[in-house]
């Protein structure tokens, strides 16, 4: 790996590439420093340095965010609602014919869905923005002021504008990463901000002179990376064999390969789609925070305490481990359902040994992938809940942090991002490295 590292700063594209690529990165840690409006600084480092009540949903979340959320910066939100609403409409291209006809239109059908996944990002920023604002000066009293339209109609709507703008610019920032650097942009945006946070995690830690809590998180982290890319890389091999082929007056013999089916083919998407869906019934409950109905506002309290990345907050997390679960199975379905494995396995000569090609073949095709996606997807599930589990063993869970991230030098969905991303960019500059090499043998 470091090789390759190495070789590809030997080559001036390359190079460029790379180099841009960390341009990118400083510009958005650069502009993750700009505040909202109506946040009052003394009380946020106040805040920051000795935390309060309900504290952990918002460092829980900001670790993901690479540090910007709990800075109430303008890129507080990321490129999280862009992700959703990418998720969203994958899910329902399948569902609707003019977005399955416009898939199927290769490049300039991309582009249309690409430009009615920006359109529905920013509705969906900007529902976010208030919601974790109004729980954020609801929980953190004094450090946000006079948010609300019946208190400040114009603030509130630059504070809205401001935060929406801010998960656009970040957006963008990724589709240049994506044109003119190494890797998905988006992806390396959001792992960038959470590798950025490390270094501080690692310093608290050292500052409190907890040495043996810091040992035993950074074996926990190895340990869990080496599953994570073990299950990422895993995978069932399905034997198919080609019929004998007649070009002009030589026979080919056939010849046999296979079919990689991934333990984990979703990838970090139901644990990023599930997360996005938990924020919504506490962002929706700011909006009833400080409303005068007792109902409403003994309502918007239970949601927040019982929906919450909290460790006493169970429910959370049993729900989070089930809908992770659930949407695994779900993502996974209509992505391998969309490659049409057994009709293109049939259209080019090729067939199972001891299965019919057609039906017969899809339906195997089908059970065999439901079976390992069950691996697959209790992984996810049990990735997805380790900072819970971390917390309530004895001993862990009551580190000198004293809260549910800092029980862990990074979140168990982090980590498993920070992995995929690693292992996806390190693919493709490889596969950049090797074509520059036929390129050069060739010539």
């Amino acid at each position: 790996m470091l090789q390759a590292v190495r070789n590809a700063f030997l080559l001036p594209n390359l190079r460029r590439k790379i180099i841009f690529t960390l341009l990118i990165l400083v510009v958005y840690r650069i502009a993750s420093q700009v505040p909202i409006p109506n946040v009052d600084q003394e009380a946020l480092r106040q805040l920051t340095s000795g935390g309060a009540a309900g504290f952990e949903i918002f460092e829980f979340l900001d670790l993901l965010s690479g540090g910007a959320l709990l800075q109430f910066s303008v890129l507080a939100m990321g490129v999280y609602p862009y992700i959703t609403a990418s998720i969203i409409i994958q899910l329902l291209t399948p569902m609707i014919p003019a977005l399955e006809e416009l898939s199927k239109e290769g490049e300039q059908g991309r582009n249309k869905i690409n430009q009615y996944t920006h359109w529905l990002t920013v509705p969906l920023a900007a529902l976010q923005a208030y919601g974790q604002v109004a729980i954020a000066q609801q929980t953190f009293s004094g450090v946000i002021t006079d948010f609300g339209f019946q208190f400040d109609p114009l603030g509130t709507l630059a504070t809205i504008i401001a935060m929406t703008g801010g998960s656009m610019f970040a957006v963008w920032l990724g589709e240049l990463i994506t044109e003119d650097g190494i890797g998905n942009g988006v992806s390396i945006i959001i792992f960038g901000g959470i590798v950025a946070e490390l270094p501080g995690r690692v310093w608290r830690f050292i500052a409190l002179g907890d040495y043996l809590t810091l040992a035993i998180f950074i074996v926990i982290t190895i340990i869990t990376m080496g599953v994570i890319v073990l299950v990422s890389e895993g995978q069932r091999r399905i034997p198919v064999q080609y019929g004998k082929r007649v070009r002009g007056n030589k026979v080919y013999s056939g010849q046999s390969t296979h079919i990689p089916l991934k333990v984990n083919s979703s990838g970090m998407i139901p644990l990023i789609f599930a997360q996005s869906i938990l924020i919504f019934p506490s962002s929706i409950a700011g909006f009833f925070a400080q409303a005068e109905n007792n109902v409403l506002r003994s309502i918007s309290l239970f949601v927040t305490d019982n929906f919450s990345p909290r460790p006493e907050a169970w429910p959370y997390w049993i729900t989070y481990f089930l809908m992770v679960v659930l949407f695994t199975f779900f993502y996974t379905d209509i992505t391998f359902k969309q490659q049409n494995l057994a009709e293109n396995l049939q259209r080019q000569g090729g067939f199972i040994p001891g299965l019919r090609p057609g039906r017969t073949t899809e339906a195997y095709l089908n059970a065999v992938m439901r079976r390992i996606t069950l691996v697959g997807a209790i992984f996810l599930g049990s990735v997805a809940i380790l900072p819970w589990i971390v917390q309530i063993i004895p001993g862990l869970g009551a580190s000198s942090s004293g809260s549910l991230t800092g029980s862990l030098l990074i979140t168990s969905t982090g980590l498993l991002i920070v992995v995929g991303v690693a292992l996806d960019t390190m693919k493709q500059l490889e596969a950049q490295l090797l074509m520059r090499r036929y390129e050069g043998f060739i010539k």
